[in-house]
């Protein structure tokens, strides 16, 4: 009965005049192109990238002197993604994966978020750049070309497999853990990788022939990032062990980069971190181990509070070197294919955005690649040329060639009667200084408001477009929100990414007693505190973690938090604790999940909420909100559910986004905006 009612009171929202109008703007800015995968080939000036427009997923190809044209032709919002690009040397072939998941490419039960009578297979196609039928080549995921582009080497569930051209696919080898960083070494006869069995991790390396697979120098802890010298006689990797529970921030240490000669076996340690700053390791969202023409090792380390990229000898010992320093941190960096220049993306000249920089292994300054008013990401080479991902305020992620006047890869979409946030800073309760955005309501008087979270929560929301499709929706509809008439305050709060370590690991967050909940109540108290702000009209949204979050501020603080809209959140924090602690420490930290959990609070929650939620979700499991409906029955909190069959934790489908997000604006319009009773 609620079901049907809360479906007509849709209806009569959808039948306003200039209703269906404005809901078609949601749906064109939320539909538009978004670019992400960018890859070059090393020895042409071709790159090639994915674009997801309204769901429908197809490759792009530019190369220099040449019409940019698309090689793939996908027509459905069917929930395949396309992933897993790489380019041959010469840039004559492109490899591919459709299907799957990319971030969980190696479960058994794949994703079928189209509801397709048969769940679609996870597939690796290759395509040659001039045009053509892709060519479906197995069942598989993470293609590696050859250095000769002959042969292409691909993983699923633990086994490496092996085409060759004018042969079929055939299985080399099978581990027990799964396969990460799979590179060929520079002669093309052996194949190296890091093997993730869940608590520990390998380096091994496997002949191409299948012959002979060997670990290098296992140890206990993780052994990740291995990268082959230039010469292919060593590899280098970086060991480490996670910390145990209720070890203090300076002990250690913990990592290490240990390089192995491959004729002998011989194993050594070329650099132990120190404890302190950085003992613990950090990586960036990119590849964390180059190794130069001239002999240099690079790695992130934190060593001054910030990650920065840094510079050993591989020969000998030696300190590291600082290429880069400053109050900013590298997202993504790269050494060029010449081997003596460092490419990275930092927010280096503002803490809330993205630039591109350069700068030589040796001596020199660094130099910044992309201006104007454009954020760049994710630097790719491609035949001595480099591109990134832009984005603005009005531009969603698109491909654009770095110079002089950073030429577009494509048409750039745009969206139209976006207005520029505003950079806010506001202090939590305990005095730490909080970042975030603030969208303002198009509309006179005092109007309703709303504070938006993130998820991760290492994230970062920024001052246009986010390169991540999930937050790139996100921004979408704040800046519909508040052409609607809300003002929306996106919230930096502490656990996220950019400002630094210290920020990042702030103490006692999560379910050691989500400290981070400070900034969100902060958020919404300055909101309250604005002039132009209904403080009765105050609500919050966000998914993941900023729908824990979302949860928290309305079992808490309903007082404050008028209403809320729950994308996929956690609801009860109680997990497994350490075996390392003694057992009445074990019961502590039980209480503590508890108390920094909703449903610890759930007894004062009385603002509605919307709860909406995939049940294929691999990041937050189902029965969270199935957990969360349950108790909010039993106290008779009114709620709303938004449920996908079969989809997953990011909305692989466009329809799924559009019909969740026009839910929220309709939840939102009946809570805050006309302070109508749920049905």
């Amino acid at each position: 009965m609620f079901f049907r009612l809360w479906l007509a009171v849709i209806g009569l929202a959808l039948s306003q005049p200039g209703v269906a109008q404005e809901r078609g703007r949601l749906a064109e800015a939320l539909g538009l192109p978004v670019a992400s995968g960018l890859v070059g080939a090393r020895d042409e000036p071709r790159f090639a990238w994915v674009e997801n427009e309204a769901g429908v997923r197809n490759i792009w190809m530019a190369t220099a002197g040449q019409a940019t044209h698309r090689l793939t032709a996908f027509t459905e919002d069917d929930g395949q993604e396309l992933y897993g690009l790489v380019l041959s040397d010469d840039g004559a072939s492109l490899a591919f994966v459709r299907g799957g998941d990319e971030e969980f490419p190696d479960q058994q039960a794949l994703p079928n978020t189209g509801i397709a009578p048969t769940t679609p297979a996870q597939e690796v196609f290759l395509v040659s750049t001039r045009g053509g039928t892709p060519l479906a080549i197995g069942e598989g995921h993470s293609p590696i070309f050859s250095p000769d582009g002959e042969r292409l080497a691909f993983t699923r569930r633990g086994e490496l497999w092996l085409w060759t051209r004018g042969s079929e696919a055939r299985r080399l080898a099978k581990v027990d853990g799964h396969v990460d960083r799979l590179t060929w070494s520079p002669d093309g006869t052996q194949l190296l990788f890091s093997e993730d069995r869940g608590e520990h991790s390998y380096v091994a390396i496997l002949d191409a022939d299948g012959q002979r697979l060997r670990y290098l120098d296992p140890g206990l802890g993780h052994s990740v990032e291995p990268i082959f010298s230039p010469d292919g006689r060593e590899v280098a990797f970086v060991r480490y062990l996670s910390p145990p529970a209720e070890a203090s921030p300076d002990s250690g240490p913990y990592w290490s980069i240990r390089i192995v000669d491959l004729a002998t076996g011989v194993a050594r340690t070329l650099w132990s971190a120190p404890s302190g700053p950085g003992g613990r390791y950090v990586g960036t969202r990119s590849r964390n181990l180059f190794w130069s023409r001239g002999g240099l090792i690079l790695f992130p380390w934190e060593r001054t509070g910030w990650l920065h990229i840094y510079a050993l000898e591989a020969r000998r010992g030696s300190e590291p070197r600082a290429l880069t320093g400053g109050d900013f941190e590298v997202e993504t960096f790269l050494i060029d294919r010449e081997r003596d220049l460092l490419l990275y993306a930092a927010n280096a000249d503002h803490i809330d955005r993205r630039r591109i920089w350069s700068r030589p292994l040796g001596d020199g300054a660094p130099m910044r690649l992309s201006d104007g008013d454009a954020m760049h990401f994710f630097p790719t080479i491609a035949g001595g040329q480099v591109a990134a991902i832009a984005t603005d305020v009005s531009n969603p992620a698109h491909p654009v060639l770095l110079g002089e006047q950073n030429l577009p890869l494509a048409q750039v979409p745009t969206a139209t009667g976006f207005a520029a946030p505003e950079p806010i800073t506001f202090r939590a309760a305990d005095g730490l200084e909080i970042r975030g955005q603030l969208f303002r309501a198009r509309g006179a008087g005092r109007r309703p408001a709303l504070v938006y979270v993130h998820g991760g929560p290492r994230r970062q929301m920024l001052l246009g477009f986010h390169p991540s499709s999930y937050y790139s929706n996100a921004y979408v509809m704040n800046q519909y929100l508040a052409g609607q008439g809300y003002h929306v305050l996106a919230v930096n709060y502490r656990g996220g990414t950019g400002y630094g370590s210290a920020f990042r690991d702030a103490p006692d967050t999560g379910r050691e007693g989500a400290s981070e909940y400070r900034d969100i109540l902060a958020a919404g108290r300055w909101l309250a505190a604005q002039d132009e702000v209904d403080p009765a009209r105050i609500g919050v949204w966000g998914g993941s973690w900023g729908g824990y979050l979302t949860a928290l501020a309305l079992a808490r603080d309903s007082d404050l938090f008028a209403a809320g809209i729950d994308f996929h959140g956690v609801h009860s924090m109680l997990r497994p604790v350490p075996n390392t602690l003694s057992p009445e420490a074990q019961e502590r930290a039980r209480q503590l999940q508890w108390d920094s959990s909703p449903l610890g609070a759930i007894e004062r929650w009385r603002s509605p909420v919307l709860l909406i939620h995939g049940d294929d979700d691999r990041n937050v499991d189902f029965s969270q909100s199935l957990l969360l409906a349950r108790e909010l029955a039993a106290r008779n909190i009114p709620y709303r559910e938004l449920v996908f069959p079969n989809e997953r934790h990011s909305f692989f489908r466009y329809d799924s986004w559009l019909r969740g997000l026009r839910a929220t604006e309709t939840f939102l319009d009946l809570t805050l905006m006309r302070k109508q009773p749920l049905p």
